[in-house]
């Protein structure tokens, strides 16, 4: 009777958490939402559901890096695998963008499939068109919005340099992405 119990309240807490997750994205609360699902991914990694839920409040956050585990582990749905899919893309891309960023490495020849998140925009206009530019910073013109621009930049210091996406539209910076 005690193992039935047990086991009855540890479905009930994993709800509980699930459900949790879910209303702190649908709050827009990602951050609070990814660290929840991070403290509990090793219990419930093997829910495509709970770990999709986890990587995009992760994504949305711009923890990028958050979802090298996920990427693994979604495999046990279709929705699951089309998800990692989604996430090595983007991850691909921000890793194969830092270091041309960096490094100065070629990545025009790169045909890669693209997402709708603005790393995945800026890596498709990026490799389009930045040999026209300075290479202190690039401006990239959103093919979807005439206000919206991209400005793409390194910030350099001691210890990691980071790469910068700045969402600029109509001429004011409104949001920041910062990587590395």
């Amino acid at each position: 009777m005690k193992i039935v119990i047990a086991i009855l309240l540890a479905l009930s807490l994993y709800a509980d958490t699930k459900q949790e997750m879910l209303r702190l994205y649908k709050n827009k609360q990602y951050e609070e939402a990814c660290n929840l699902g991070f403290k509990d991914f090793s219990d419930n990694s093997k829910d495509d559901a709970y770990v999709s839920l986890y990587s995009f409040s992760c994504l949305e956050m711009d923890y990028i890096d958050r979802l090298a585990v996920p990427i693994i582990a979604l495999r046990h749905s279709k929705e699951g695998r089309a998800n990692a899919s989604y996430f090595a893309t983007i991850l691909l891309q921000k890793k194969l963008l830092y270091h041309a960023m960096l490094d100065k490495n070629d990545i025009s020849s790169l045909n890669l499939p693209t997402t709708n998140y603005v790393l995945s925009k800026v890596f498709d206009l990026y490799t389009k068109d930045h040999k026209s530019q300075k290479e202190d910073y690039y401006i990239f013109q959103s093919e979807d919005n005439s206000a919206l621009k991209y400005k793409l930049y390194l910030i350099k210091d001691d210890k990691i340099g980071k790469m910068v996406i700045e969402e600029i539209y109509n001429s004011v910076s409104t949001k920041k992405h910062i990587y590395w």
